[in-house]
């Protein structure tokens, strides 16, 4: 099960990939995550933590890391991985910024189901927020 949503930023992609970088700094500009941190560098194979507004504490891995580019960030859950990529393409005008949200697995469906058509409610309000912070950095 797949969730997409996309966005146009007035900025290039490198300014956009340093923004998602700076994990500790998610809840400053993403309205849906109240705290966020990688141990380590942003590179595959680093893990962290993540609160969503109104749900549990998420251990989270980086699976793909292509600077200036993509990354993915993957959460496990029984039976499914939940993947949240990120895709920056940039344009003539900006970057468009792509947030995917994919359940794999056994109980993908059932996962995509119960907390999927949230986490797609609020993928807008996120890139909303990372828009105005980015476009506001200049």
């Amino acid at each position: 099960m797949k969730f997409e949503q996309s966005i146009s930023i007035n900025s290039n992609p490198a300014a956009i990939y340093t923004v998602y970088q700076n994990v500790s700094d998610w809840p400053i500009w993403d309205p849906e995550t109240e705290a966020a941190a990688l141990d380590g560098e942003f590179a595959v194979g680093s893990e962290g933590k993540v609160k969503p507004k109104g749900a549990p504490v998420s251990k989270i891995t980086l699976t793909e890391v292509t600077p200036d580019k993509s990354f993915t960030v993957e959460c496990n859950l029984p039976l499914c991985k939940m993947l949240f990529i990120h895709e920056l393409n940039e344009t003539g005008e900006g970057t468009d910024v792509v947030n995917q949200v994919v359940f794999t697995g056994l109980l993908a469906p059932v996962f995509g189901r119960l907390i999927g058509k949230g986490i797609n409610k609020s993928i807008p309000d996120s890139l909303k927020g990372l828009k105005g912070y980015v476009e506001s950095q200049g």
